[in-house]
């Protein structure tokens, strides 16, 4: 087993009885959460956590990336779990999200969070609408995986955020976006016919980006059909939903979903954000 980056933060007091595990997406690293994510739950009380899967960020196995299939970073989520206080509420983000539907198979779990997520019956759909809609996101996302060159900064922009975010945000970011095993996207890559889903009784709550790019808005539907739920979609928002402009709004919707679903309790009063926040949020009913 690969030593694991996890990134922590804990609050000041008595934390929350339910700890948070954060699992990232594809081309990227633990630290994606650790922009605001992590320090603001700290800030609410909870012990919250992000795991770089094996090859991703500062854990082992970048040398080897491309031998490492969707079964290991399972592993690595269930690793991280064992480092957990208690057994904690998943929060997968994109191909993080499959990660946390394979991990909720394997283990039983206070309940998960599917952002953004790749839905249980794979990215066919969702990649080959990419191509057609944005050839240049997805002419860079391959070369990317294929030849680990750096993504161009816009492409950066338009793959993970909204129109409204500027170009010099995403070039922020885009030194740390990194190749993605070859063999994990060809896992998650096809139509899965028969896709595993864990028993029916774990909590779910599947969130979309209503500006999208890479799992548009029927893809997130589709999931939370599967996970007989509704979908919940953050307006002017694009796919990377923990770094754009409003990432309030998704946190502190993710924490008052753990309050009242989780942990069966009223969701506490919180100072509203100072930065802009939607106005709102639209739910789709689930069939």
């Amino acid at each position: 087993m690969p030593q694991l980056e996890i990134l922590s933060r804990r609050p000041a007091g008595p934390a929350k009885p339910v700890p948070l595990l954060f699992v990232h997406g594809a081309f990227c690293g633990g630290w994606i959460w650790d922009e605001h994510f992590l320090p603001w739950f700290a800030e609410q009380g909870w012990e919250a956590h992000a795991v770089s899967l094996r090859g991703h960020g500062a854990s082992e196995g970048r040398d080897r990336l491309n031998s490492f299939g969707i079964a290991d970073y399972v592993d690595d989520v269930l690793n991280a779990v064992d480092a957990c206080s208690a057994p904690p509420v998943l929060i997968g983000h994109s191909m993080g999200g499959m990660v946390v539907q394979r991990a909720l198979t394997r283990r039983r779990f206070p309940g998960a969070v599917l952002m953004a997520s790749a839905p249980p019956h794979g990215l066919l759909e969702s990649t080959m609408r990419l191509a057609w809609s944005d050839p240049y996101v997805f002419q860079q996302m391959g070369m990317l995986m294929t030849f680990s060159n750096g993504i161009e900064a816009e492409a950066v922009r338009r793959a993970m955020f909204s129109d409204q975010v500027p170009l010099e945000v995403a070039k922020r970011y885009e030194p740390l976006m990194q190749e993605e095993s070859q063999r994990v996207l060809l896992d998650i890559g096809g139509w899965i016919p028969f896709p595993l889903l864990p028993a029916r009784g774990v909590a779910v709550a599947v969130l979309g980006a209503e500006k999208d790019r890479l799992i548009p808005k029927d893809q997130v539907e589709a999931t939370a059909r599967a996970f007989r739920t509704e979908s919940v979609f953050f307006p002017a928002m694009g796919h990377s939903m923990m770094l754009e402009p409003g990432w309030e709004s998704v946190a502190g919707h993710i924490a008052d979903w753990v309050e009242t679903t989780v942990l069966k309790r009223p969701a506490p009063q919180r100072k509203a954000p100072d930065t802009k926040v939607p106005d709102t949020v639209t739910r789709a009913a689930a069939d």
